[in-house]
C-alpha cells in the first residue's frame, strides 16, 4: 500500500486525485503502476487502477492478471471495478472507503456480484487513515 500511496503523491503533483496503485504478481513483484492520469493526459480513464492494470498485462503479454493483486488506494468505482473483474485479479486491496462513488462495497458492490464470472478476494481499509488524509489534505487544497 506504501507504493500505491507514493503514486497518489505523484498524480498530485500533475493536479490529478491523489489516487495510486500497483499489482504485484503471485510473488510480490510489482509489475504495473498507476496513478490518477485524468487531468495530466485529459483521458476520462486515466484511473489509478486502469492505468496500473494495463501496465500489468503490458508486462506479462496478457490481460489475464490471473495470481495478482491490485493495491488501490481508494475504493474502486464502477469503472475501475469492471476492469477489476475482466482482468481476472485474485485480490483486490484498498485503503479509503468512497462513501460517494465506490463500488466495492460502499454504494454498490460489483466485484463481489454472484451474477460474474469472477470475484477477486477483498481487503479493505489497508492504511486507510493514511490514504484518507492524503485524499482530505488535497480536496482542502481545491476549495
Amino acid at each position: 500500500m506504501r507504493l500505491a500511496l507514493a503514486q497518489g503523491e505523484v498524480a498530485r503533483a500533475t493536479g490529478d486525485v491523489p489516487i495510486g496503485a500497483v499489482v504485484l504478481d503471485a510473488d510480490g513483484v510489482v509489475i504495473g503502476r498507476g496513478r490518477n492520469t485524468r487531468e495530466a493526459e485529459a483521458d476520462p480513464t486515466g484511473h489509478a487502477e486502469v492505468v496500473a492494470l494495463r501496465e500489468a498485462a503490458r508486462a506479462r503479454g496478457e490481460w489475464r492478471l490471473s495470481g495478482c493483486t491490485l493495491v488501490v488506494t481508494l475504493e474502486p468505482c464502477t469503472m475501475c471495478a469492471g476492469a477489476i473483474v475482466l482482468s481476472r485479479v485474485d485480490r483486490l486491496v484498498f485503503g479509503a472507503f468512497d462513501e460517494k462513488a465506490g463500488a466495492v462495497g460502499s454504494l454498490w458492490d460489483v466485484v463481489r456480484d454472484r451474477r460474474l464470472n469472477h470475484r477477486p478476494e477483498v481487503i479493505s481499509g489497508v492504511l486507510e487513515a493514511e490514504a484518507s488524509a492524503m485524499l482530505l489534505d488535497f480536496f482542502a487544497t481545491q476549495r
